[in-house]
């Protein structure tokens, strides 16, 4: 079944339909459109074309779509404490997320310019220096989260299967956004949660997601 065209978009040109639908769905399953190459491409061209009306929509699921100025990314992130389509990291994802936010700022600042790449060596090495009380996840589990990470396209991961720890990720600036952090200080607060043996809830609980709970 084919459902009818909405009326309040009558004026999108028929053959951008398809892109306009496309690109919603990418949006409010992954919270990001990453306009690379090939499909995703096209439909990051398209979606440029259309930044109002794709944001007036967005809106009025309290999300607000936010064009990179730097990199071909649109991202659908949760309006705080409005957004029903959020989902909390759990505290392992937090952990990570927590280093990787860290790193990102620091690298930005020192080099503004540059990508954002490590190692999982060098993850691990800056989770036992900003977390000193806690054991970092085991390369497995270490895997799975930065296996989700990838699918929500907040980094870019490849898996070496011979050495885990020479295995490459690129933070991608999509991170940062979904994080509530002004500043370092605001993150040491946050962080300090962890270091002081606070449960999962009340250290994870402020970590929201621009995806679906099920994804």
């Amino acid at each position: 079944m084919t459902l009818p065209w909405p009326t309040f978009w009558e004026t999108i040109r028929e053959e951008d339909r398809p892109a306009l639908k496309a690109i919603l769905a990418e949006l409010l399953t992954t919270g990001v459109l990453l306009g690379e190459e090939g499909r995703a491409r096209e439909l990051y061209l398209i979606a440029r074309e259309y930044p109002r009306e794709l944001g007036e929509f967005l809106s009025v699921l309290d999300l607000e779509l936010i064009h990179d100025p730097d990199k071909p990314i649109f991202q659908a992130r949760p309006v705080s404490g409005e957004c029903a389509l959020t989902a909390s990291f759990t505290k392992d994802e937090t952990l990570i997320v927590l280093a990787l936010w860290r790193i990102y700022d620091e690298e930005r600042m020192a080099r503004p310019s540059q990508s954002v790449v490590l190692d999982a060596n060098t993850l691990d090495a800056r989770l036992r220096l900003y977390f000193e009380s806690i054991e970092p996840p085991q390369p497995t589990h270490l895997d799975r989260i930065l296996s989700k990470l990838r699918r929500k396209k907040l980094i870019r991961y490849q898996r070496d299967e011979e050495q885990f720890g020479n295995s490459q990720l690129e933070i991608l600036p999509t991170l940062p956004r979904v994080i509530p952090f002004e500043d370092q200080e605001a993150w040491d607060e946050q962080a300090a949660l962890f270091n002081q043996g606070k449960t999962t809830e009340e250290a994870a609980e402020v970590f929201e997601e621009t995806q679906q709970p099920t994804q």
